[in-house]
């Protein structure tokens, strides 16, 4: 299982909103849904999101075990 938790909160910090960052990082509305429900995504979209907020991929997401 994933959380997306981080990430919500690095919108928050970079004062975004999910449109913004749907938009920014040319994802698709059902990515944004997978995302919102902390559903696993393709590494590909998670690079265009980390490319988008200039982070890495530790910042915006956790490996819940």
């Amino acid at each position: 299982m994933v959380s997306y938790d981080k990430l919500w909160k690095k919108l928050i910090d970079c004062k975004m909103k999910k449109k913004d960052l749907k938009n920014a990082a040319g994802v698709g509305s059902t990515t944004m849904s997978k995302l919102t429900n902390n559903e696993p995504v393709s590494m590909s979209v998670m690079i265009k999101i980390c490319l988008a907020l200039q982070c890495n991929i530790g910042e915006i997401m956790d490996v819940v075990l």
